[in-house]
């Protein structure tokens, strides 16, 4: 099993800045893929960066293009999310994901079915 720990949440102006931090633990060395996703009442749970644990690609929304990086750190346990130039439509729950399913994040890594384990969430919010 693989637990997952988001922090770094918080309010913020249009703008600015965030850095969220996602702690891996357990079993973390079967890990193909990990993502954050951000989720709000209205929208669905959308992909926002994704980054492969093999070769390091990533993969981002078009939204949050050249705004946010997707990088992990500590030997790569910790799953990090720098998020620039804040606007108020990246109001969201963020929620870190990961799958060991080498197939699944080649053929569908912006599923949410694609990954098994899931922290449970750090609110960010942007005011204009």
């Amino acid at each position: 099993q693989t637990q997952l720990l988001e922090s770094g949440g918080g309010s913020v102006q249009a703008g600015g800045s965030l850095r969220l931090s996602c702690e891996a633990s357990g079993r973390t060395n079967g890990i193909d893929c990990m993502a954050w996703f951000r989720q709000s009442p209205e929208k669905e749970r959308e992909a926002v960066a994704i980054i492969n644990t093999h070769t390091h690609d990533t993969t981002y929304v078009d939204s949050v293009k050249g705004r946010f990086a997707i990088s992990q750190d500590n030997g790569e346990t910790t799953l990090l999310l720098e998020m620039n130039s804040l606007k108020p439509d990246d109001t969201a729950t963020y929620f870190c994901a990961a799958s060991n399913s080498n197939s699944a994040c080649r053929r569908n890594p912006t599923t949410p079915s694609t990954y098994n384990y899931w922290g449970q969430g750090t609110r960010v919010t942007v005011s204009s």
